[in-house]
């Protein structure tokens, strides 16, 4: 999260964050334009209002302090705000064209709006082309328009496989890549992995593409996507073996769409780490997957057991074997 340091911030973060409790956006929005008003630029109030109370908010999520819908009548106002300001604080553009989008099944937009919008503080003609787009859709966009650069945003690590399928056609269109998001790690490692650059944030973003060495992109590791491939063929065989050991006559059907979900993000990350052979990827989605199982009541031995099913059944499958064993939660 970003640090919260102007001393006005700090007494506008917690308004703002009641604003969105109260599902308040008309006082969110008051928050934000006041700020501006008292001579806060306007790439503060995204990145140090807007972007630290969106993660606040995803971690009220995570601990089930707060409902989903709680949590996307929060987002829905920060868009507004992030509007607002934007309408607010119109600038010119000075450099060149470039275009911002979600992957193909990405649907946490808010993010890339942010960086879309500072960085056309920063001077950059942005187009903004919102969430999931689809891979055919962009690489058409991008013969039509050419742009200086695509700037690519990934939530989801476990999206990871679609993101470098969804690069490589754009490279395709001699159009240079950036790519974003914690879907690439914080650090950025799985971006290098698949041999693109990486901007931690919309302040760096505009910094890579300013540099005329971004227009050389790195060479992907060798990647064996064999065991990805199978695993991937496997997927409702997997669900499907762990099913049958539950006791789902104690679920409701809610608690059962529940389960099938679930155990489908587990076979995804994991065949995502398997992907970019880093067991560090699967690790730290067990890790968030259990705590947000944990605080939602459900008991972790449910989790041992699927990893113990999945891992008798995937005997074969020498990386994701491995890291079922290597991290499977305690019983």
């Amino acid at each position: 999260m970003t640090a919260v340091l102007d001393p006005v911030l700090e007494v506008a973060y917690p308004r703002y964050l009641h604003c969105l409790d109260e599902a308040d956006e008309n006082g969110a929005i008051d928050v934000a334009l006041t700020l501006l008003d008292c001579g806060v630029s306007a790439d503060r109030v995204l990145l140090s209002l807007v972007a630290p109370a969106q993660a606040q908010v995803g971690q009220w999520w995570q601990r089930n302090e707060w409902s989903v819908a709680q949590e996307h009548a929060a987002t829905h106002i920060s868009e507004r705000v992030v509007a607002a300001v934007a309408t607010t604080v119109r600038t010119r553009p000075t450099r060149e064209r470039v275009v911002v989008a979600c992957l193909d099944g990405e649907w946490h937009a808010l993010p890339a709006r942010l960086v879309a919008e500072v960085l056309r503080l920063d001077g950059w003609d942005v187009t903004f082309l919102g969430a999931s787009v689809p891979s055919p859709h962009l690489v058409s966009y991008l013969h039509r328009h050419d742009p200086r650069a695509v700037l690519l945003a990934c939530a989801l690590p476990m999206r990871l496989p679609h993101a470098f399928r969804a690069i490589e056609a754009c490279r395709r269109t001699d159009v240079p890549v950036l790519v974003g998001g914690r879907g690439f790690g914080s650090d950025g490692r799985w971006a290098s992995k698949l041999g693109v650059a990486f901007a931690t944030d919309a302040r760096a973003a505009s910094s890579v593409l300013a540099t005329p060495a971004f227009d050389a992109p790195a060479s992907p590791l060798s990647l064996d996507a064999t065991e990805y491939d199978a695993l991937v063929a496997a997927r409702v065989e997997l669900i499907d073996l762990v099913l049958d050991r539950l006791d789902l006559g104690r679920y409701s059907p809610t608690q059962v769409d529940a389960t099938v979900a679930d155990l489908g993000y587990i076979v995804d990350a994991l065949a995502a780490a398997v992907y970019v052979d880093d067991p560090s990827l699967f690790g730290e989605f067990v890790g968030w997957m259990c705590e947000v199982l944990d605080s939602r009541g459900v008991p972790l031995h449910t989790v041992a057991l699927t990893f113990d099913v999945m891992a008798d059944r995937l005997r074969d499958f020498p990386r994701a074997h491995r890291f079922l064993l290597a991290l499977r939660p305690a019983a």
